[in-house]
Formats: C-alpha cells, structure tokens, sequence
C-alpha cells in the first residue's frame, strides 16, 4: 500500500473520496477537520475539465486564501495527471485566478466575502464552494443564479458551524443537508486513515467534547452559537490601511501566538480617541519560529513606538515575553494576557488570577456593540470574526474558533481600552 502523500493525494483516495468524484450533479459534503474533501474536490474538478471541453468552472471559498487553496491544488493535479492539456505558456498560461485547458475549459478562483457582490454576473458550467458554513446566506442569493442557463453542478463542502447564524436564520450550507437535489456525503474524522487516535484524543480532551463533535465529528450543533453577525461584521469591518504611519499616536498590539503550523497574529490599534478606536494592521506568520516573530514585534515597536504589548503568554507565548523583555525599548511595555487563567476563590469570595478569555471577549464585544471600535476592510479578518463561536460550560461562556486566530489577537489589543497608565516612561 502507497503511503500518502500530501503532494500526490490521488494516488492513495479513500473509498468515499473515489465515489464522491464519481459523483454527477449537486453534492453536499459535510466533513471533519482535514479528512481530505479539498483533495477530492480538487481531483474532481481537474478531471472534469480536462475531459469535457468547455467546462467553465468556478471555485469560491469566503477568502482568496481558503479559494485559493482548492485551486492549487486542482493546478497540482492537473500538472501531474492532463498536463498535456494545460495551456503553461503565453497569455493563457495558469495565474493565481484562471487555468486554461487546451479542449477550452477554465477553471477560475474567487474570494466570495461577505455578500458575494464582487463575483456576481458569470454563466458557469460548475460551481464549488469550499469552507461554506460560515458564508452568509445573501452571497448564495448573488452566486446560484450563475447554474441557471447551464443547468450546471453545485457541489458545496466544509465543515459545520452550526444551524443558524447569529441572527438565528438557518444557513445556506444547513439548509442543503436536507435538500434532496444534493447527494450528501458525511464524513467523520475518526473515520480517516490520515488521522492518529492518539491525536484525536489529544484534540477531544483540550478543545471539549461540543468543539471536537463539530470540528472533527461533523455534526450540527444547536449549542453552539455564532458571536458575531455578518450584519455587524460588514458594518465595523470598514477601514482601509493608512498610507504611512501617523506619529504621535496612541499605538497597543495584541498577539495570538502561533503553535506550530497555527498562526502568529499582530492586530495594531490606534488608540488615541478612546471612543474611536481604529486597526491599523493585521498580521500573520505561520511556521515562523517563535524568537523571529518576537524581534518582529520589536520592529514594529520602533514603527510605532507602542504603549502597550499585549501578548499570549501561554505555552510558547512566555518565550515571547521573556525576548521582549530583554530589550530596552518593548521590556517596560509587555503585558502577558494567558488564557488560561481561572476564576478561583478566597475566603470565600471569588477572585480571578489574570485577565479570563472570556473577559477579553466580553470587552471587544461591548466595544463593538456600542461603536468605540473599527476594524479592517480584509476578508481573512473577516473570516476570523464569522469563524468565533461560544458554546457555555458550567455556567460560563467559552469562546472558540478554527480561525479565530486573528480575533484572539484583537481581544488582545481592545482591551487597551481599559488601560489608565499612559504616563510616559523616564530613562
């Protein structure tokens, strides 16, 4: 038996893979957390261009990354499989938006958004929709009318994020598993090869048993709910990066720190109205080591000459703390914010030791509620925001997220709001 490859997944297809790409008309695919239903689409949608000319393929997901990601793949395959019919040179040759085959099919590759209104308009043959669940219901209202005329395939893939969204609608994606026009295929993680027992369990005893049922269980859950509104996402989602760096400026940066292949995220805010906060930059490194994203911080405090950093010191996020101590101008700046800190009691009172997760996000969410805070027009910001759900234990919310990472940063920073000490330093 092969062993699998990442690179080559074609070579080692799981059974329900091998029919799902066998599969004509509309599919629903709902799936635990890398179970390989990218893989599958994307040798699905390789095939079918290059065997039925003129196919006039689109793949979209709520990024350009997540979309992206699909049609790399669907490249890859191509490349390895039908090469003979790429076009790899001159005006058609594959971009990071359209491959063109030889028999006239195209394959193309958007970001939907939040409302799908940038990709409104095309006739398609095929479309995929990869990472549906948290799409807004209005970007399918933009996107299905592209099948009309063809009578063309739909074929709609993630994995859940419960029923409803936040205004307690069904979703798009909820409403196609009971859709008889779709063939559905459910897939759990404990059902792929690819995954180690050990792993899962590792999984299921530090993110709980709802997360893990959703994430890697596939299931639909009513007890987890969405915490932020796509209504409220498109409204505070608004600014567009500054063309040079004000000086003078109440700057604070709060980072999420990435552990192994989870990224490292910097949210830069501007502070100086207290009732008008701004982002200023979102960003993310991934599979960067920790000290070379700790001096990355350092140069960005010489950019902006931060008030406060505050960092996640859990884990690997103390080594961070402990470098930007080592240097004169950030060690007087660092304040470590560790999510797991708890509530506990003493003489009988509850207290709390450090600054609670939950804390964080009830201050960016009283922010936002109230208008104090804006944020980035960027569809990866976005993501993360749709991507926040809470689900409540023994009394207590507990916020999460397979790509919250970007918001972990930004409760970070929000919660300058609450910082009085702003008296400069003397050296």
């Amino acid at each position: 038996m092969l062993k699998y490859n990442i690179h080559e997944p074609w070579k080692t297809l799981d059974p329900w893979q091998e029919e799902y790409i066998n599969t004509s008309g509309n599919c629903f695919l709902l799936c635990g957390r890398q179970s390989g239903k990218s893989a599958a689409a994307a040798i699905k949608f390789g095939k079918r261009a290059a065997l039925n000319p003129k196919r006039i393929i689109y793949m979209l997901a709520f990024t350009e990354k997540q979309a992206y990601n699909l049609f790399f793949k669907t490249l890859m395959y191509l490349k390895a499989n039908h090469r003979s019919m790429l076009i790899e040179k001159g005006a058609d040759k594959p971009t990071k938006h359209i491959i063109s085959l030889r028999n006239g099919s195209q394959i193309f590759c958007y970001a939907a958004g939040l409302t799908g209104e940038g990709i409104r308009g095309p006739t398609v043959t095929d479309l995929v929709v990869d990472e549906a669940a948290p799409m807004a219901n209005e970007v399918f209202t933009a996107i299905s009318p592209m099948l009309s005329i063809t009578k063309g395939n739909f074929d709609i893939l993630s994995t859940p994020r419960g029923k409803t969204n936040k205004e307690g609608d069904e979703t798009y994606f909820y409403k196609c598993s009971k859709r008889k026009d779709f063939t559905h295929f459910y897939i759990s993680a404990e059902d792929c090869p690819r995954h180690s027992v050990e792993f899962l369990k590792s999984e299921r005893e530090s993110m709980g048993e709802l997360a893990y049922a959703q994430e890697y269980l596939a299931k639909f859950l009513d007890d987890l709910k969405r915490v932020f509104s796509d209504s409220q996402i498109k409204e505070l989602c608004i600014l567009k990066r500054r063309e040079s760096i004000l000086l003078g400026r109440d700057y604070f940066i709060g980072c999420d720190v990435g552990r192994k292949k989870d990224p490292f995220t910097f949210e830069i805010f501007d502070r100086t109205n207290r009732s008008n906060i701004q982002q200023v930059e979102n960003l993310t490194n991934v599979d960067v080591p920790i000290p070379e994203n700790a001096r990355r911080i350092i140069e960005l405090n010489k950019l902006y000459n931060f008030k406060k950093e505050y960092i996640d010191s859990g884990g690997m996020g103390i080594t961070v703390c402990d470098i930007l101590r080592e240097s004169e101008s950030d060690k007087r700046k660092v304040v470590e914010i560790n999510n797991a800190s708890r509530r506990y009691e003493e003489d009988g009172e509850e207290k709390k030791k450090g600054i609670l997760k939950g804390d964080l996000y009830k201050n960016l969410i009283s922010l936002m509620d109230q208008r104090m805070i804006s944020f980035l027009d960027d569809d990866d910001l976005k993501l993360s925001f749709a991507s926040v759900q809470v689900e409540i234990v023994n009394g207590e919310d507990v916020y999460f997220g397979n790509n919250a990472h970007i918001v972990e940063g930004i409760t970070r920073a929000a919660w300058s709001a609450k910082d009085k000490s702003l008296k400069p330093y003397i050296f």
